[in-house]
Parts: structure tokens; sequence; C-alpha cells
């Protein structure tokens, strides 16, 4: 059966090392993937958390261009479009709108709606598109979404998610293995619903 997904661009689609290398050469840095052990970059830099702001800003667009996909993202995306519908559901803002889906398109990913919403409270735009399942690198987004929402949600690891997880939040290390869970559960629903049907 045809399912919605809602799936987060940053982080999730695109490899979540990807700003690394920006900031560093912007700040003179050498901060590595690994030691970044919360969301929020700010304590990182030797900058103001304004100047920061301002410089990511200015340089979103360009940052975004650079962004390689994550691993096994495309083989798993491009599978998955021909059985269910994508829905890419991000903070960023909306004029990165045109920037947004010429990636996509340099990376032969489809898909069936993008929204950029500016905000990283994206639990009304999950409940308006009656998602049923979500991919989120943020652990807060992550846990809010599933509880709000009463979906599953797959939180592909970094070392800034390590915090505790309710049960309906799964991590997963790399797109294989968000495959394999979906896959599984697909069975399950499908069993669950011929079980319904059965008993009526």
């Amino acid at each position: 059966m045809r399912k919605r997904f809602g799936i987060d661009i940053d982080g999730t689609v695109t490899c979540p090392k990807s700003i690394i290398p920006f900031i560093n050469k912007a700040f003179d840095l050498n901060i590595l993937y690994e030691d970044v052990n919360q969301y929020e970059l700010t304590p990182f830099v030797n900058v103001s958390e304004k100047e920061f702001a301002t410089w990511f800003s200015e340089n979103e667009p360009m940052i975004y261009k650079g962004s390689p996909l994550a691993e096994g993202a495309g083989k798993v995306l491009n599978k998955w479009e021909k059985e269910h519908e994508l829905f890419f559901i991000s903070a960023r803002g909306s004029h990165l709108l045109d920037v947004t889906i010429q990636w996509f398109l340099d990376k032969g990913l489809t898909f069936d709606h993008i929204e950029l919403i500016g905000s990283h409270d994206k639990v009304a735009t999950v409940k308006k598109h009656s998602v049923d399942i979500f991919f989120e690198d943020k652990h807060d987004n992550a846990v809010m979404i599933h509880e709000e929402c009463q979906i599953p949600v797959i939180l592909f690891d970094t070392p800034y998610n390590q915090d505790p997880l309710p049960k309906g939040v799964i991590r997963v290390n790399n797109w294989k293995e968000a495959y394999i869970w979906v896959e599984n559960w697909e069975k399950q629903q499908q069993v669950h619903r011929e079980m319904a049907s059965s008993s009526i």
C-alpha cells in the first residue's frame, strides 16, 4: 500500500558532515565532525552568535549547492519514489526553493512535494500532509514529531543526536538500515490490514 513519507533534507538526505568544511574554511578552524556533539554550531566557532548567523544566511545557497548526498540515500529514495509519495519537509527558508529543487535534479532525485517552512517545528506540516512516517536527524524534532503525530520516526545517527529516544523513534546508522526497517514495518502493516479485514 502506497504510503506518504515525510523526509528532512539537511543531515538526512544530505551528508551530515556537509557544513563542516565550509565553517572550517570561513573561520580558519579545524572542527572534526565527530566532535560536533550538539545541533547548534555557534559554540564551535570563534565569532559571536550574530556574526555566525549572518555568515550562515549569506552562505546558505552555496552550502546547499555543495552538499553531497548522504551515503546510500539516492538508491533508497529512487526505489521508494516508485512505491510511495516522498514529501521533503525542511527548516530551510522558502527563498531557497529554487536552489533546493536544482540540487535534487542535479543529484538525480525525484520528489512529490518539497516544502521549506523556515522553522524547525515541523509538526503542523507533518499533520497537514498526513505523513505516515518521518525521517530526521535532529533529536528533538524526531521526538516531537513522533509524540505529536503518533507516527514512527527514523533518526539517522550523528554525534549531535545521542540523547535517549522513546520507543517510536528508531535510530539507524545509514539509509540501508532505514530501508530494512521500513520494509519490515510495511510487512507488519500488511499483516495488520489482513487480520482486520478477515475479522470483519
